[in-house]
């Protein structure tokens, strides 16, 4: 028979579990984005701006920036069109 703790809420339904601080700093959330964008790519999953977005919303990353902030900063780390980062033999 399964028990029901009764000193608060089940660990396995708590709904306001994230992995990471909240809030995150700019820099912290940059950071962020980049790792999340790099392990959903290293796992097959699509990995733009908008599934990155529902993907950091659905582990509770906050603040959430906007689809336009979160394509920025893929540019910016040239993590755009199925890249894993910067390869300076592109740029000749």
């Amino acid at each position: 028979m399964f028990s029901v703790p009764i000193d608060g809420p089940d660990p396995m339904y708590d709904d306001t579990f994230t992995i990471y601080p909240v809030p995150l700093t700019q820099e912290e959330l940059e950071e962020v984005i980049v790792f999340e964008r790099l392990d959903l790519y290293n796992h097959g999953k699509p990995c733009g701006a908008q599934s990155l977005l529902l993907h950091l919303k659905n582990i509770g990353v906050e603040p959430l920036p906007s689809a336009g902030k979160v394509g920025k900063i893929l540019a910016k780390r040239f993590l755009t069109y199925g890249r894993t980062g910067y390869y300076p033999e592109d740029y000749r």
